[in-house]
């Protein structure tokens, strides 16, 4: 079985940017149902993720295969690899997908009006809170995520790797490739599906920290199960693992579907 290519920096962000666009055009409409505001205005917000998808998913993978190929543990210590590497990328994901996420919340819950743009909610993110706001749930965000790459990506590396082994070849068609994606990312979604909980809770609370004491993150989670229970901590599982699985098959089937062909090209 011949050696898997490494591709280059700019191949890997353009691919990237393509993988984020699809599954985040494709699947918003299911994205919305699992945020509170239902099937009302499926696809109020999706200004933001336009903007923000591209740029976040290209930094994501440009990141995680620049770590994936410097970070010197292979063999057995793979997994680990994958684990370091899909969390720095997704700290720098973050950065760029974050302030997306803030006003997408906020736009499909009609929290500045039913009629309320993605443009309108961003300029009254930044006189209401100035560029701190569109950061609000950061930390949180970086909780959820980290978790979820760090069960995500080794997973699906270690499925690649499986399949690629019983297959006797590298790399693997798209749609093998997306598979794999669909797998491990519904597997990862199930299982931090309270820590989505909890980012969505931090991202609609609209109280100043500076003004008055808001509860910590353990608190608000300690608060969540104790108050309505665990049904609340699993609120919207199913569209979420729904969407995390069927958005996996697409982004990282796409992104396979690019990046080699990039490199072939």
């Amino acid at each position: 079985m011949a050696a898997e290519r490494k591709p280059a920096f700019f191949q890997s962000l353009a691919a990237g940017g393509l993988a984020g666009t699809a599954v985040d055009l494709l699947f918003f409409p299911i994205d919305t149902v699992k945020t509170p505001g239902g099937f009302r205005g499926i696809y109020k917000g999706v200004g933001s993720v336009v903007v923000g998808s591209a740029p976040g998913a290209a930094a994501f993978f440009s990141t995680y295969e620049a770590m994936k190929h410097s970070i010197p543990l292979h063999g057995h210590l793979a997994p680990v690899n994958h684990m370091l590497s899909a969390s720095v990328a997704e700290v720098a994901a973050c950065l760029i997908r974050v302030p997306t996420e803030v006003i997408k919340t906020r736009t499909q819950t009609s929290m500045y009006g039913a009629s309320a743009s993605s443009f309108k909610a961003a300029t009254l993110v930044l006189q209401h809170d100035g560029i701190r706001g569109f950061y609000r749930g950061f930390l949180t965000t970086i909780m959820r995520e980290i978790p979820f790459t760090s069960l995500q990506f080794p997973l699906y590396e270690f499925l690649k790797y499986r399949l690629s082994t019983h297959l006797d070849r590298k790399p693997l068609y798209a749609h093998e490739a997306a598979v794999c994606g669909s797998i491990a990312g519904g597997t990862a979604a199930a299982l931090t599906t309270p820590l989505d909980v909890l980012k969505t809770r931090v991202m609609l609370d609209f109280r100043d920290p500076s003004k008055q004491q808001v509860p910590s993150l353990p608190m608000r989670l300690r608060q969540i199960y104790v108050q309505e229970g665990t049904k609340a901590l699993f609120a919207g599982v199913v569209p979420r693992t729904m969407w995390i699985s069927a958005g996996g098959a697409v982004f990282l089937g796409v992104y396979e579907w690019a990046v080699h062909g990039f490199m072939s090209a």
